[in-house]
């Protein structure tokens, strides 16, 4: 199996194995989808600590306005009246006005928050250092995770147009948004490995060889977007090692001319000319008056 090291520009993403003989149309498939799930558990649990501090999704006409303007206009949250959390709720104000602020109590927020926690844990960046490789089943599971957590808290279910529904769901809609600039569709995905676009008619053993055991970094990039930027030739931290190790050099040579004393230069045994001067009797002449 070749390990691949799949990165995004010079951010670390996750590992993955493949046979070298695997065509590169399946291999970058297969690399975008893992790529994409894994963003898709990042924004539902980034939605789901939301609910679990101030409750379910407010509906779009309520956003936003002030309890003195919903009341004005007669606006009712009919499925705030619906989806109440297993236990009963605690009342926490969403400042941002995004959500209705019946959050779950105490004891349903940790079932929300520890599930969130073992989903990140499944897809952290920090799975890279430890070797593990992430599949996509792995990645589905953190969302079936997920999915089981917001149904223990709302068995009733969520508002079809609360985020964290529409996500399960597959109907979300990232348009506009900072979010769907980073998913990267399937058609239009590109690996990149040394500089070189590995291109999809082709196998992956044509660029890294027969060899199984090849670790190799692959770059995963938008089409059009063009080559990303090489690897560096040292990493950060043998950068910061190599940096750390010239200013104690730097330090001990400092500390070295500062002791450099030629005092010593003085002395009578340093005097070349000594040996001289005691053959024409002039050795202890001194020209100041005792």
């Amino acid at each position: 199996m070749v390990l691949l090291h799949v990165k995004r520009g010079d951010e670390s993403q996750f590992l993955l194995q493949a046979p070298g003989s695997t065509e590169l149309e399946e291999l970058t498939v297969r690399v975008a989808r893992v790529y994409n799930a894994r963003l898709k558990v990042q924004r539902v649990c980034s939605e789901m600590e939301e609910l679990a501090e101030h409750g379910i999704f407010l509906p779009p006409n309520m956003q936003g306005l002030t309890d003195d303007q919903i009341e004005e206009l007669k606006l009712r949250d009919e499925w705030g009246e619906k989806c109440v959390p297993s236990g009963g709720s605690v009342f926490k104000k969403d400042d941002i006005g995004r959500r209705n602020g019946q959050a779950p109590n105490e004891k349903m927020k940790q079932v929300l928050k520890k599930t969130v926690e073992e989903a990140k844990a499944i897809i952290s960046k920090k799975q890279v250092e430890a070797g593990v490789c992430v599949t996509l089943e792995m990645v589905k599971d953190a969302l079936d995770q997920l999915r089981g957590a917001v149904m223990i808290v709302y068995p009733m279910g969520l508002p079809p147009y609360d985020p964290i529904r529409m996500e399960f769901e597959n109907k979300e809609d990232l348009s506009g948004t900072q979010a769907g600039l980073s998913v990267i569709e399937e058609s239009e995905a590109q690996l990149w490995w040394a500089a070189k676009e590995l291109r999809r008619t082709k196998t992956l053993s044509d660029y890294v060889g027969k060899n199984e055991k090849t670790k190799i970094i692959v770059k995963i990039q938008q089409r059009g977007q063009g080559a990303p930027a090489r690897e560096p030739v040292i990493s950060s931290e043998e950068q910061k090692q190599l940096m750390l190790y010239y200013h104690r050099r730097q330090e001990e040579l400092k500390k070295l001319e500062e002791n450099d004393d030629d005092s010593c230069l003085n002395s009578p045994w340093a005097d070349n000319t000594a040996l001289k001067r005691h053959f024409h009797g002039v050795k202890d002449i001194k020209w100041r008056p005792r």
